[in-house]
């Protein structure tokens, strides 16, 4: 098997298209990737962290798939039917051109929001395209057994945990696992197809053309009327309201949950171990997304992930290693056991495949700033939080108060074991200062000669011990000399001025080091070893906290090329995995909410530089 420069297979059959050539559909539930080829290859039903029931993402022969396309030779475009999630993608061949407008419709009302209809509507709209479809569920990550009953137009996917039904305008086949049909549209007509979760509370319903039709126009003016409460109206509009769409996408909308991506395992390095499931609540990535939301005016969301925290204690919580959890379940469970998937071959042969995470036991104290900062700008832009929120909020303050001064693994969640990270160590600063803040603006009672004693001792700390003069820039751990690009928030954080010569020099120090034309790498890997093996790429936030960076250092014009540059790297729909590798491949789990959601924060503050 040949492969080229890029890592993805040559003459002998590509089975794997690149991460960016996919959209993302979702009912605030679960989402679906759509590859450009027409291929669904990742779907989890009912909700994020459900096994796969289309996986072919991870594995091609085993994974499962909804293969939708022209039966002859096509170019393909994908794009968003403007201001929503509704994908649309148009096959352009020799005797017509038709187009797949891919949804799943978004509604309220229990029974069905449990359908977690996802439906394929196929227009031709010029000329005449013969279509194949093949329907391939693989249920349990490709680990569990099914049966399939066909029966006319209507096909049903009995599996031990899940049942699924298909039904069509188009005529079916089936060998008993699989289901496919075969047709040509002329211009002018459609076929749908239409795949439901079903059970006792949930029956078997068609979904003929007129009715997805209707639910089209429906899911359209969802979005649109979403969208419409943006505040932003600045010079990158089109790319800030995608990622505010995405953002909505990872919401869970039975908790308010918001997970970090909807997939797992997706490399950061192609063949590489280093792939990760991150379809859970990061604490530091949601209350990012919280300042990202209010930032917008999308106070409803802010409200939602504060109710999550809320109704699920967690603020209340007693572990070991604290309060808080560096990540739960969309639940709010705590228990996210991690273990492999040896049956599946990975991302183009990159094993392991991740189920769960390791990392959840992780000390990471950075999270503590995060989150108290998104409460206090919940406080401050959209409620003021009530008097038992606040009592946990001080408990928490409290106990950070005694354990702010320790090692831990850090924001990078490093398998290295513990150290004393400068980022963590300024992040409990912001806990405290915000906190000092809500209380002396709300007159909350509060023990504030505690609360500023430590506060004062980590900022001398910082000072002292997590600056290098022979490097002339704050660093990675206290007392060492590596570089992390994560001191980024510095001054975001209101650490520093943005024009302190301190900051400067750091930000020249990270420039030289860490930056590549407009990306940026989290650390040296090899200077700094995070207990993983091979490199990994640039880590888009980072890009994105660096044009901010600059932008407030008042570096407008370098702020700004970077912006455009980072851009350039989106997919076709201005969409971001997490990373980007050396060739300006996306690498990592698609999309990720830390991505867009530092996107959205660098667009609005280099808009308001900018004038």
């Amino acid at each position: 098997m040949a492969f080229d420069a890029t890592g993805f297979e040559q003459a002998d059959g590509c089975r794997y298209i690149p991460i960016s050539e996919h959209g993302l559909i979702g009912d605030l539930r679960t989402t679906a990737l759509v590859g450009t080829n027409g291929t669904i290859d990742w779907y989890c039903c009912p909700r994020f962290d459900a096994p796969s029931v289309f996986g072919s993402i991870l594995d091609a022969d085993r994974g499962g798939s909804f293969e939708l396309a022209a039966e002859v030779p096509t170019r393909t475009r994908q794009f968003y039917f403007p201001d929503t999630n509704v994908l649309i993608t148009r096959f352009f061949a020799a005797d017509g051109v038709a187009e797949i407008q891919d949804f799943m419709p978004v509604v309220d009302e229990s029974r069905e929001a449990a359908r977690h209809r996802l439906i394929r509507r196929v227009v031709c709209v010029r000329g005449t395209l013969p279509f194949r479809v093949r329907i391939a569920p693989r249920f349990g990550y490709g680990a569990e057994a099914h049966t399939t009953h066909l029966e006319g137009r209507t096909a049903v996917f009995r599996s031990p945990s899940l049942t699924l039904a298909l039904t069509a305008t188009a005529p079916l086949e089936s060998d008993g696992l699989d289901v496919w049909s075969h047709f040509k549209l002329l211009e002018g007509e459609s076929n749908v197809f239409a795949l439901d979760q079903i059970g006792d509370d949930v029956p078997l319903r068609s979904c003929p053309r007129a009715e997805a039709q209707e639910q089209a126009e429906a899911t359209v003016r969802f979005w649109r009327h979403w969208l419409a409460a943006s505040r932003y109206h600045g010079r990158w509009r089109e790319m800030v309201n995608r990622s505010a769409l995405v953002l909505k996408l990872l919401t869970y909308a039975p908790t308010g949950a918001i997970v970090a991506a909807p997939t797992t395992s997706l490399p950061e390095q192609i063949g590489g171990e280093r792939n990760w499931d991150y379809r859970y609540v990061w604490v530091r990535d949601a209350a990012f997304c919280v300042y990202a939301m209010l930032r917008l005016g999308f106070t409803s969301e802010a409200e939602a992930f504060m109710g999550f925290i809320s109704d699920r204690g967690i603020l209340r919580g007693t572990g070991e290693s604290g309060p808080l959890q560096i990540m739960y379940g969309i639940d709010g469970r705590t228990e996210l056991p991690e273990h492999e998937l040896p049956h599946l071959e990975g991302y183009l042969g990159s094993a392991p495949v991740r189920v769960g995470n390791a990392a959840t036991g992780q000390l990471q104290l950075d999270i503590y700033g995060a989150l108290i900062d998104s409460i206090y700008l919940y406080d401050k832009w959209g409620q003021p939080i009530s008097s038992d929120r606040w009592d946990e909020v001080g408990a928490v303050v409290d106990w950070l108060c005694e354990h702010w001064d320790q090692p831990d693994e850090g924001v990078w969640e490093t398998r290295a074991g513990r150290r004393n990270f400068v980022y963590s160590r300024l992040m409990c600063w912001v806990a405290l200062e915000r906190a000092m803040r809500m209380a002396n603006r709300r007159g909350l009672p509060a023990d504030l000669p505690r609360w500023r004693e430590s506060r004062d001792a980590i900022y001398r700390q910082i000072m002292r011990r997590g600056w290098s003069a022979e490097r002339g820039a704050f660093v990675q751990g206290l007392d060492d000399h590596m570089l992390d690009a994560s001191l980024l928030m510095m001054p975001m954080a209101k650490f520093v001025s943005p024009s302190d010569p301190k900051w400067l020099s750091t930000l020249d120090a990270l420039t030289t080091d860490l930056v590549s034309d407009s990306l940026v790498y989290r650390y040296d890997s090899t200077a700094s070893p995070d207990g993983l093996h091979g490199p990994e790429g640039t880590f888009s936030i980072c890009s994105f906290w660096y044009v901010e960076a600059l932008a407030r250092a008042g570096r407008l014009e370098e702020a700004r090329l970077a912006f455009e540059k980072m851009l350039t790297y989106a997919n076709h729909l201005g969409l971001f995995a997490e990373e980007i590798g050396p060739t300006g491949e996306q690498l990592g789990n698609f999309p990720q909410a830390f991505t867009h959601l530092s996107l959205i924060s660098a667009a609005f503050n280099l808009d308001r530089a900018l004038g």
